[in-house]
């Protein structure tokens, strides 16, 4: 486990708990307590795992995209609860950028979100040392091509998101809404200050990925994607598809509301909504039960 982290939640705690306070009382909120803080099960490592597993799926897709291998150690917990080596990735490989300005531009986003993902997964793997799980069969192939299938009611088939950049970007629509709902979602239960820090600072990475990849979409929006169908209905496929595996609330959005552009999606209040971990585990396992789609085994850690 890292020390510094772990070191740190003494400083932490009391003004976390009286920022807490301070927060809910201005919200006109029950106010939190230090009791309740107290009582509050300490499931950090299975959250951070958690995170962790959904990291490594990221880093793999975007690495591939760029054709990059990762740097990071996919050893660790197994799904047994032994050590394992890792499994294996299934598909994945460069994406044909065009040699266009936007094609140029979303290759070099591409690079740059690479980068933050196998960083991600360090740092995970860093926090969590010993207890960090191994990385589980990921499938960053075939799931697309189900996922786009499923999203278009069989319109789209054999979906290809290294094809271009087009196809790259509607991949990437897939995972980066959703990251940063689970991060929000999976907030408040973390009990360990510095690793609620840090999983902040995470979910705005991944809010900034997001909104670059909507942004790019929204900019094509009315090209000519796959099935004859235009960038933004793709986008609007994928987010009723995301709506209908997560539960039965009607929350996800595509990058267009009555004609105009939506690149932030919030609720009423202009904040961005959450996921539990079972609506996220929905969506990646593409309405599995327990497994399937994206992690076709399922994920390794106490949340699976």
């Amino acid at each position: 486990m890292n020390t510094k982290i772990l070191n740190r939640r003494q400083l932490l705690q009391g003004a976390s708990l009286f920022g807490a306070a301070t927060l809910s009382s201005s919200l006109g909120l029950a106010q939190t307590t230090a009791t309740t803080m107290a009582t509050k099960p300490d499931i950090d490592a299975d959250v951070l795992n958690f995170a962790l597993n959904l990291e490594y799926l990221e880093a793999e897709f975007y690495l591939a995209a760029v054709g990059r291998k990762p740097t990071y150690k996919t050893t660790g917990m197994s799904s047994n609860g032994k050590m394992g080596t890792g499994s294996n990735v299934i598909g994945g490989r460069r994406v044909k950028f065009s040699s266009s300005a936007f094609g140029r531009a979303t290759r070099e986003y591409a690079e740059e979100i690479a980068n933050d993902e196998e960083n991600h997964v360090k740092f995970l793997r860093d926090a969590l040392g010993d207890m960090a799980v191994a990385r589980p069969t990921i499938d960053i192939g075939p799931a697309f091509a189900a996922a786009a299938a499923a999203a278009s009611k069989n319109a789209i088939k054999g979906f290809d998101p290294y094809a271009n950049e087009l196809f790259f970007l509607h991949g990437a629509f897939i995972f980066e809404d959703v990251g940063v709902t689970a991060y929000k979602g999976a907030a408040p239960l973390i009990t360990n200050p510095a690793y609620l820090e840090a999983a902040a600072g995470i979910l705005s990475v991944e809010a900034y990925h997001a909104g670059i990849v909507r942004t790019l979409l929204y900019q094509k929006r009315s090209t000519i994607a796959a099935a004859g169908l235009r960038v933004h209905q793709v986008v609007e496929a994928i987010s009723n598809l995301r709506d209908s595996v997560d539960g039965t609330e009607d929350r996800d959005q595509g990058i267009l509301t009555n004609n105009r552009a939506n690149l932030v999606p919030t609720d009423a209040h202009g904040i961005a909504f959450s996921r539990t971990t079972s609506q996220v585990l929905n969506i990646v396992y593409l309405g599995g039960k327990g497994k399937g789609g994206f992690f076709p085994n399922g994920l390794n850690g106490k949340i699976k």
